[in-house]
């Protein structure tokens, strides 16, 4: 079961997610999309939550308002955390995340703590998470795998769309390329200069008779 909240302060609106439980997060630590960036309380146990971010976008294109209500809602959905007022939420891409065989169900590390960042919520903002209570969805029975699969069929798609224009307008500038030159050789053919006239031609056949 995944939870799915609605975020408005942008647009077109934010899709955010969090599993119902540990074992739907080793889901989603297994299967996320590289457009998602993880949240979580710093040094708490809370949901995993998730942002999903628009094509071509990073982690530097979140706006302020955006992940405030990421926050909010991983700080509302901590046991602890939700009690504590200046409160560290870290997020990071999903694809920095690390999971190893010694870690217990939920347990991540990372990558490259570099790219660790941290928010500090002063307290709970009830008008923001009454405001993403109100566009809550559940989904039941996801496969998470296949979603990840149509996802990158997707992907490999555009891509080669998007290879096969390149090379389409590599040929047309290819085919302008030599059309030009052939113009150009054209006029210096046609260059007076470099051309004999009839009368010179007449004149020399005289001078050899």
């Amino acid at each position: 079961m995944v939870f799915y909240f609605e975020s408005i302060v942008v647009e077109p609106p934010a899709l955010l997610y969090m599993g119902k439980d540990k074992f739907e997060n080793e889901e989603l630590i297994r299967w996320g999309w590289p457009e998602d960036i993880w949240f979580h309380v710093d040094d708490h146990s809370s949901a995993h939550v998730y942002l999903r971010l628009k094509e071509n976008q990073t982690m530097d294109d979140i706006s302020e308002k955006l992940l405030q209500d990421c926050c909010q809602l991983v700080k509302a959905n901590s046991i602890k955390g939700n009690k504590i007022n200046n409160l560290d939420i870290i997020y990071t891409p999903w694809s920095n995340l690390l999971k190893t065989g010694d870690m217990v169900a939920g347990q991540v590390g990372f990558k490259d703590k570099s790219l660790v960042r941290k928010c500090k919520i002063s307290s709970r903002e009830n008008f923001i998470i009454n405001r993403l209570n109100k566009t809550k969805r559940i989904q039941e029975s996801i496969d998470f795998a296949q979603s990840r699969s149509d996802r990158d069929a997707l992907e490999r798609r555009k891509n080669k769309e998007i290879s096969s224009e390149i090379k389409e307008k590599e040929k047309m500038a290819e085919r302008q390329k030599v059309a030009l030159e052939q113009e150009r050789s054209y006029v210096n053919l046609m260059n007076p200069e470099k051309m004999v006239s009839n009368t010179n031609s007449s004149n020399l056949e005289d001078d050899f008779m």
